[in-house]
């Protein structure tokens, strides 16, 4: 009777790591690519370095370099972190949102908002406003406003220009003059 044979760990290694290169030779012969070359991104070609020379007593074709040989691997934490050290770190308190105490009522219209910041409220009604002025600009001259340095006067039902405003640009508005808007 022939007595089986035990393989030593390093023995199993080398006949995987020989089983291996002997693929990645075949796949390379068959894909038509040069068995020197790698990747072009994740591999140092061994062309480019130089090639360490084999010890004393190594023949030179019995281990061919591998691919993986090249390959230069990203940085990884050394130790896992626990879900009590995240959690900590995420709820961190200066990335919490901060309470903002500077918070008044708008003297305009009474929303709340922060001091020496404009009231969004007052803003969308200022921004409807002129938005308003501008395509009246458009019809009365046929185009959009291309003319920014001719000064515009806006004149309220009845309100009338001044002497002042002879050489400008006048729209008339046939509505009263909203209280935020001021004439100067």
């Amino acid at each position: 009777m022939q007595t089986p044979k035990i393989m030593h760990l390093s023995g199993l290694v080398h006949f995987l790591r020989r089983s291996l290169l002997d693929i990645e030779r075949k796949v390379l012969q068959i894909a038509g690519f040069d068995r020197h070359l790698g990747p072009a991104l994740a591999v140092n070609g061994p062309c480019l370095l130089p090639q360490l020379q084999p010890h004393d007593g190594q023949d030179e074709g019995s281990v061919e370099p591998s691919f993986l040989d090249n390959i230069f691997w990203m940085a990884a934490p050394k130790k896992r972190r626990s879900i009590e050290i995240n959690r900590t770190r995420r709820r961190d308190e200066r990335k919490l949102i901060q309470v903002k105490t500077n918070i008044e009522p708008c003297p305009e219209c009474g929303h709340p908002k922060q001091k020496h910041i404009l009231c969004g409220y007052c803003y969308e009604k200022v921004r409807k406003e002129t938005a308003m002025i501008r395509g009246q600009i458009k019809a009365m001259e046929g185009r959009p406003l291309n003319d920014p340095s001719k000064e515009t006067v806006v004149l309220y039902s009845g309100e009338v220009p001044s002497e002042q405003d002879k050489d400008k640009r006048i729209v008339e508005r046939s509505r009263k003059r909203p209280s935020w808007f001021n004439l100067y």
